[in-house]
């Protein structure tokens, strides 16, 4: 993304404005090709049934009861059934049943996938992008462009973001590539924010406990209230300057506009979020990133790490602050 000049740094996403949507004939050839698997039983699972070996995998009921009408598990090319207990040394072999359809199109669009494996992709959403196709945004969002990048590659394969961000906000997007995955990664990623927010914030660490409410006259804003659901968010200051804070910050739940309406209850509202009280005098969208993605690779117990350096708006805005990015271990 360009700087903007002067005034408004960062003007919305616009590379939705000649993307043309593919035909989706070219992706119907791959659409039957389904994801297989072949797990072998180790000495310490010998004995177990074999919903409980799959359950131990990481396979949700749901799921396995879908794969027994789209063709079963199977056990060196018999069928196996889930009720049967399984060997040491048997190979459980199964395919995930065929991807449902999806209505949104696949478009031609600038698509950042910082990292990418048969489970999992992590894409870099610009801010002005949407994540979901809305009334307001009815194309040219990011789940546009996974279907394009999709269908140049000849696969049907659905949209499943785990983590959503709001319009204004960039950074990393983790995405489940089938039914397995999705469960899985849902529960282990776990996200780091940096976040630059208005005045001095005095505490260098705090934890934000405070529930959050859609506000009476607002289907979009959030506010603290006491019948609101439990909302709890860390904070640490990384640098101040210029009237602003640097700010990393990991939610610990996960509420619509946690961060930003958490930040605005303290007094400090985000920089250019001018739904809770920011100013948009230098900056026209919330100073909001997700750098950093963890997450557990399905079929393995390997963590992997992902990160995304800040977009270029949110450095010139550092600069503009006063604030020396090269001092910062932005990414801890």
């Amino acid at each position: 993304m360009e700087n903007g000049e002067g005034r408004g740094i960062a003007p919305p996403f616009t590379g939705a404005a000649n993307a043309a949507p593919f035909s989706c004939d070219c992706m119907r050839e791959k659409e039957a090709a389904r994801l297989h698997f072949a797990w072998t039983v180790a000495p310490q699972e010998a004995n177990k049934y074999l919903r409980d070996f799959l359950r131990a995998r990481g396979m949700t009921a749901s799921l396995m009861r879908s794969i027994k009408p789209a063709g079963g598990f199977f056990c060196g090319g018999a069928p196996i059934f889930t009720n049967q207990r399984v060997i040491a040394g048997q190979c459980i072999s199964f395919e995930l049943p065929p991807e449902r359809s999806t209505e949104v199109c696949p478009q031609d669009l600038p698509l950042s996938v910082v990292y990418e494996d048969r489970h999992t992709m992590v894409l870099d959403k610009p801010a002005g992008m949407t994540v979901h196709p809305t009334r307001g945004y009815p194309d040219g969002t990011l789940a546009n462009a996974f279907r394009g990048l999709m269908a140049k590659r000849g696969s049907g394969a659905p949209f499943r973001p785990i983590n959503r961000l709001d319009r204004g906000v960039s950074g990393l997007v983790l995405c489940a590539m089938n039914a397995y995955a999705a469960p899985l990664l849902a529960a282990s990623a776990r996200k780091v924010y940096y976040a630059i927010a208005e005045g001095r914030v005095e505490a260098e660490e705090q934890v934000i406990d405070a529930p959050l409410a859609p506000m009476s006259d607002s289907i979009i804003r959030r506010c603290v209230r006491a019948d609101g659901k439990p909302s709890r968010t860390a904070c640490t200051v990384l640098a101040r300057g210029g009237g602003h804070t640097l700010l990393r910050v990991v939610p610990l739940t996960g509420r619509t506009h946690q961060i930003r309406a958490h930040c605005a209850h303290i007094g400090h509202p985000l920089a250019g979020d001018d739904l809770y009280g920011g100013s948009t005098e230098c900056l026209s969208r919330p100073a909001l990133h997700c750098g950093v993605i963890s997450f557990t690779v399905p079929e393995t117990s390997k963590t992997c790490t992902v990160r995304a350096p800040l977009p270029p708006d949110l450095c010139q805005f550092l600069d503009n602050c006063g604030i020396q990015r090269m001092d910062i271990c932005v990414f801890p």
